[in-house]
């Protein structure tokens, strides 16, 4: 019988593919909850970099600070998590939410 792998290993073994990490983010994101990202985000720099030293020194940030940022209690600011995402080879993007249908605002009346 073959021995299995332990999860993580295999999940850092995935998340060294960028395409993978992106979707392993967006998946974490559509969650809905904070922690669940973060947590993924840890994952990623882990797998990519090898861990919070590496994410400091690729960031630029504090690893320290770092520490907190991505704990539960974690709340980042959006340079912050720009520069977490950069370091490990991605970025943030924003596209149309196709599930939602909005009316663009009317004109208003030519005078």
């Amino acid at each position: 019988m073959a021995r299995s792998r332990p999860y993580k290993e295999g999940l850092f073994k995935r998340l060294q593919d960028p395409q993978e990490a992106a979707a392993y983010l967006d998946a974490a994101l559509e969650q809905g909850d904070q922690d669940v990202f973060l947590l993924a985000l840890r994952d990623v720099a882990e797998a990519r970099l090898g861990g919070m030293s590496e994410l400091a020194q690729q960031s630029g940030l504090n690893r320290e600070a770092l520490y907190r940022t991505l704990s539960a209690k974690g709340n980042p600011e959006l340079v912050s998590l720009d520069k977490l995402l950069h370091a490990v080879g991605l970025r943030l993007s924003v596209e149309i939410d196709s599930g939602q249908s909005i009316e663009p605002a009317a004109s208003a009346p030519e005078a």
